[in-house]
């Protein structure tokens, strides 16, 4: 059946399996990380809860998972996902809404924000902090970053 014969719901639906929600926002991929980084922002302040996703806090990974949701694009949960799951980009190419990996415990990667500019990123840090911005510059940081993924069209 062709899309134009179908309900607008559903060729929306139909729409969506055929290319992926991303490609979508092909067209339009400053307006979507606007969005993405407007919705990081609505959540400075909001606490951090291990397994957060939500309402009652967030970590790092359900930060993520949760802004890009609200910006239509669905993400896997865990950081090590996060990272497999997206397209490896080199930082120096990275634009606001792309994320940011970081090794903190041990060797595996453990952390992840979404990058804003040259040496800023937004995250849910840790036990008893709230959703801030850091800079990329700091030693920590530095010292613990692993590489950056996109999940939008260049």
């Amino acid at each position: 059946m062709a899309l134009h014969t179908l309900k607008p719901a559903l060729a929306a639906a139909a729409l969506v399996a055929a290319i992926g929600f991303a490609g979508l926002w092909a067209g339009d991929s400053g307006t979507l990380r606007t969005g993405i980084l407007d919705t990081a922002k609505k959540h400075i302040g909001d606490r951090y809860n291990y397994g957060g996703m939500g309402a009652k806090g967030f970590d790092c990974s359900g930060f993520v998972q949760f802004v890009y949701r609200e910006n239509g694009i669905t993400l896997p949960r865990s950081t090590v996902d996060q990272y497999e799951g997206g397209r490896k980009i080199d930082l120096d190419e990275a634009r606001p809404g792309d994320l940011v990996f970081f090794k903190i415990y041990k060797r595996r990667i453990s952390h992840v924000g979404i990058f804003i500019d040259k040496s800023r990123f937004i995250h849910a840090p840790s036990w008893g902090k709230r959703v801030g911005i850091a800079d990329m510059n700091l030693a920590y940081w530095q010292r613990s970053f692993v590489g950056a993924v996109t999940y939008i069209e260049r």
